[in-house]
């Protein structure tokens, strides 16, 4: 009888390490495309906004005004969004990949245009304080034992109603209201990183190692990271960064 504890003790043991053990390669898996995004998309911002002549492509010199690509990749970056999670199922890991690094290049062109309104040094600082705060919550969201589903969805109805908040300021143009929804955001999306972090975690202790599927959801998780932390320097950006 004591033999069969030991055996059914072991056999748990292991079970428990094999789901660590695969959850930990997914979140690197992860965290290693998020990581190849966010380096694509610096690079791409950085040239584009620090080189007139290919700057030169999204704005029209002549008249200060956004070319016809400049609109586009001010508006493409949700299309690649929206295509890649309504595609989900039907589209392969491969095309996903593809489309997730199509969309940090032009996500990093899109970018660009913070030089334009914010010192060089500034953005440098704000992003390195972001990805200290990114980071930190990471690790909450990670190692933390407390369930964070609740908190996630405080989380998304207050983002919904930063995107509404938005939308009506669009019109509106109160530097107030901005202020604001800068402020919100950072803690949204502060509490976010932690949330989708832990979720991912979960969603990697169920994986299966190698497959399609799993490989899929590597992407998908690495795209809801990477949204999480450019929103969240976005935000700090708008509060605290140096204008021209």
């Amino acid at each position: 009888m004591e033999n069969n504890n030991w055996s059914f003790n072991s056999l748990q043991q292991q079970s428990t390490v094999d789901t660590s053990s695969v959850s930990k390669t997914f979140i690197a898996s992860v965290f290693s495309w998020m990581g190849v995004a966010l380096a694509i998309s610096a690079v791409t911002a950085y040239v584009f906004g620090n080189d007139m002549s290919y700057l030169s492509y999204l704005i029209n010199e002549s008249t200060g005004k956004l070319s016809g690509l400049g609109y586009l990749v001010m508006f493409a970056p949700i299309g690649f969004v929206l295509l890649m999670s309504f595609g989900f199922q039907r589209l392969s890991s491969t095309a996903l990949t593809g489309l997730f690094l199509v969309y940090a290049v032009i996500m990093g062109m899109s970018l660009s245009f913070i030089f334009l309104a914010y010192t060089t040094a500034s953005v440098y600082v704000i992003f390195s304080v972001s990805a200290a705060m990114f980071g930190l919550m990471a690790l909450v969201g990670y190692t933390t034992k407390t369930d964070l589903t609740k908190m996630g969805s405080l989380l998304m109805m207050a983002l919904f109603g930063i995107i509404i908040a938005a939308v009506v300021n669009m019109f509106l143009r109160s530097d107030t209201m901005s202020y604001v929804i800068s402020f919100i955001s950072v803690i949204v999306f502060t509490g976010l990183t932690a949330y989708d972090v832990q979720k991912l975690k979960e969603i990697g202790a169920t994986s299966e190692s190698g497959s399609e599927a799993t490989a899929k959801m590597s992407i998908m998780g690495a795209l809801t990271l990477y949204l999480d932390f450019i929103n969240l320097f976005l935000a700090m950006l708008r509060l605290f960064g140096s204008r021209k």
